[in-house]
């Protein structure tokens, strides 16, 4: 299977194009809850990737408007690029979208693309999804503040938090998208403080005069006060460790959904990421 045959076209593909703004790429991301969107800029020959955008970029930069400063270099590929090929790329990089280009933009293939053609059978997979699950998992308390728990998906660098309540039983699943649909940017200003020299200064100079107080614009992203369990997705989609790949391809496309936990019984047991199950494609 090629990446033509799993990727979305060019015609179907959301793009921001140069020069643009931040809120652009924002409004994007919150109502499709993508991952990332791709920068183009329009010439004479067609459509130049330039580059791409990423949720996290804009929650790390929050005082950066221009979506060229914004931008991530991450790789791209070919239209006939083997699925499986890509599949590993995509794991060694840790990049969830990318660019076709061949002289010019011609489409993105996504994760979820391959998640995709898993689930439709496309491609042979004869494998447990318990043998690709990490057993390490992100988790949070559900009375955790939301400003917190985004704190610790950034340290932790991981797109989720299993959600634990008090007796440490799994109540829900916290994750990048739902915090971004509740983020917004807010315009401010912070001040420099009184620009009065001090005269007896040995680098004051004839000529300063006092100005007044100044203030420098500032921008920030804004979340909600309240707590994770007030924000998470408490209907929980779970696999045992036995399942097959394909299945849980399935349950995560028909869910739409990144990541199930693992359970044995009630037991949470491990995780697994649908860049998990690319893995499969190709050990």
């Amino acid at each position: 299977m090629k990446v033509a045959d799993a990727m979305t076209p060019r015609d179907e593909v959301v793009t921001a194009v140069l020069p643009g703004t931040r809120s652009d790429v924002l409004e994007y991301l919150q109502e499709r809850s993508f991952s990332s969107v791709p920068v183009i800029a329009e010439s004479d020959d067609g459509p130049e990737y330039r580059g791409l955008i990423s949720r996290q970029s804009l929650i790390d930069q929050p005082d950066e408007d221009q979506l060229v400063m914004l931008m991530e270099d991450v790789p791209t590929t070919t239209a006939d690029t083997d699925v499986r090929d890509i599949a590993a790329l995509m794991v060694e990089k840790g990049a969830r979208r990318v660019p076709v280009v061949d002289g010019e933009f011609e489409g993105i293939v996504t994760v979820t693309d391959v998640v995709a053609a898993i689930a439709r059978g496309k491609v042979d997979v004869d494998a447990e999804v318990g043998d690709y699950a990490a057993r390490d998992v992100n988790t949070t308390h559900h009375e955790t503040p939301l400003l917190v728990a985004e704190a610790q998906l950034s340290y932790a660098n991981a797109p989720y938090a299993v959600v634990l309540d008090d007796e440490g039983t799994m109540c829900g699943v916290l994750t990048e998208v739902d915090i971004l649909d509740v983020a917004h940017i807010v315009e401010g200003e912070e001040s420099t403080g009184d620009n009065f020299p001090d005269q007896d200064a040995e680098w004051s100079w004839e000529g300063i005069k006092a100005v007044g107080s100044r203030s420098l614009p500032t921008r920030d992203i804004e979340l909600p006060t309240g707590p994770v369990r007030e924000f998470m997705s408490d209907d929980v989609v779970t696999v045992t460790q036995h399942r097959g790949v394909e299945e849980a391809a399935q349950e995560m496309i028909s869910s739409d959904i990144e990541q199930i936990p693992l359970v044995t019984g009630e037991r949470l047991v491990g995780v697994v990421r649908d860049i998990d199950l690319l893995r499969a494609l190709y050990e």
